[in-house]
């Protein structure tokens, strides 16, 4: 049992316990803001020595330290960085539960980071819920009555999710005898009837798995939980489930497929072919209910589901064109990445934003050009990026995923992707407009402390250099994704 391989996570851990511990001393609470800051750097740069060591799996095998979980793990570490800047102003809105508040958000960091590194299907799940439950005590924070009820939604439903991907993971271990990841593939080699009715067990487990894993990317259909915790959470947190949730999903999902049952080829196949299907559905629904809503969180919360549809098309890539080269992966992390800056720069400016007007309506955004014009070419260039234009990331991460499915015979499913990324530009657009076009009510400026506003400027300098200059991100994406080469 190799603990050094974990600091990072041990280090979040202590500062989690740190915090509260603390806030029974210390009457200036935003020192806890700082607290956290310094916790999540250190964890960083943990984090960052590891990379390109290629340890040895940990703790019998059942957690591993390479270059994928690395790479993960300063993703999710900066994800909660530019949440926790971006709350400075929040905060205010749970003044009683500032600690609670960011404690909550280390653990939950731990837990995404403890996922991605996950090669045991009981680790995985133990990870998993520490997230999960870190994250249904942080939708309740503002204790209102939408705050009250998403949070209810999505600890029921969580817990539903939960049940089903733990019973998925009980047949695949009676199909198999394993729970290790490495060690289910080798099991699967070994047998001879690959047919789906010669091994039902294993492949209803497979489906269960599939099914508790797109709850957490919020992936038709098994996103009805989204919209409404979208809205009653709090917004911070709803960046922070938008990107976090997601790419910890997206993480042991390529993980756990790549790995156990990345071959032989007729399984791969058969989930790849679930994933192309889950993929058009979500892209289809999630863009047609974005169009009509007025909400600016809701609106958000039904785009981050066709973003999972658009994610979903580099996993049906692998599974259906195996064996396949790196590229496949790695252009869905670079995705992740990119989305994670797209994403959390515009959450960003809708918390500005809605600390002034007390309002989430997409109609309030009027004249917001004139009012604060930073501001708004900030939430401008988001929306750019979250439809796929050129210079933002967002025009990268498509590219990347959709040629390498075209390469690989999936044109069908590109020219679905490319469709509802043009219908997507309606709705995205329409805020655009309200904010340069439409009369202002007030003329008023957006005030923000520095915080937020440099939260804000990171994410677009991140999303307009990864539009500009992918090629950085794109080798270290490639080098974590290595391990699924087959």
């Amino acid at each position: 049992m190799n603990l050094s391989l974990f600091i990072p996570e041990i280090a979040l851990a202590i500062t989690a316990v740190l915090v509260i511990l603390l806030d029974l001393f210390i009457r200036q609470k935003y020192v806890m803001r700082y607290l956290s800051l310094a916790g999540l750097v250190v964890a960083g740069v943990f984090s960052f020595i590891m990379w390109g060591d290629n340890n040895p799996a940990a703790f019998n095998n059942m957690l591993a330290a390479d270059n994928f979980a690395v790479f993960f793990k300063l993703l999710f570490l900066g994800i909660a960085f530019l949440v926790i800047l971006a709350s400075a102003d929040y905060e205010s809105k749970f003044a009683n539960f500032r600690s609670e508040y960011y404690a909550l958000i280390l653990l939950s960091t731990t837990g995404m980071m403890l996922m991605s590194a996950a090669a045991d299907l009981i680790s995985l799940y133990i990870a998993l819920e520490l997230t999960s439950i870190s994250l249904y005590v942080l939708v309740s924070l503002l204790k209102d009555k939408k705050s009250t009820e998403a949070a209810l939604k999505y600890l029921l439903l969580g817990a539903i999710a939960s049940a089903v991907l733990l019973y998925g993971m009980a047949l695949v271990f009676g199909a198999t005898g394993e729970t290790q990841l490495a060690a289910i593939a080798q099991s699967l080699q070994t047998m001879t009837d690959s047919t789906p009715l010669g091994n039902p067990a294993l492949y209803m487990g497979i489906v269960l798995m599939i099914a508790g894993f797109g709850f957490k990317i919020a992936a038709v259909p098994f996103q009805m939980w989204v919209p409404d915790v979208y809205e009653g959470a709090p917004t911070t947190i709803t960046a922070y489930l938008s990107v976090g949730s997601k790419a910890a999903g997206f993480a042991i999902i390529l993980r756990t497929f790549f790995t156990a049952f990345g071959e032989p080829f007729t399984i791969s196949h058969d989930w790849g072919i679930i994933f192309a299907v889950m993929a058009v559905i979500s892209m289809i629904i999630g863009n047609m209910a974005a169009i009509p809503q007025t909400n600016i969180k809701r609106m958000l919360g039904y785009s981050s589901i066709a973003q999972a549809g658009y994610l979903m098309v580099g996993l049906a890539t692998f599974g259906l064109a195996m064996p396949a080269t790196a590229l496949g992966e790695s252009g869905l992390l670079f995705f992740l990445v990119s989305y994670a800056l797209t994403n959390l720069g515009a959450f960003t400016a809708i918390i500005i934003i809605s600390n002034k007007i007390n309002s989430d309506t997409i109609a309030d955004y009027a004249g917001l050009g004139r009012r604060s014009p930073l501001l708004a070419l900030g939430l401008t260039f988001c929306m750019v990026s979250l439809i796929g234009i050129p210079p933002a990331a967002g025009f990268m991460a498509k590219f990347y995923i959709f040629s390498q499915a075209a390469q690989h015979g999936l044109l069908w499913l590109v020219i679905i992707a490319t469709i509802n990324s043009v219908i997507s530009a309606y709705y995205y657009l329409r805020v655009v407009k309200v904010m340069w076009f439409n009369e202002a009510a007030s003329t008023e400026k957006v005030p923000s402390s520095a915080a937020p506003g440099i939260a804000l400027a990171l994410c677009c300098i991140g999303v307009l250099l990864l539009g500009v200059m992918p090629g950085l991100l794109m080798r270290l994406a490639e080098i974590a994704s290595s391990i699924f080469t087959f």
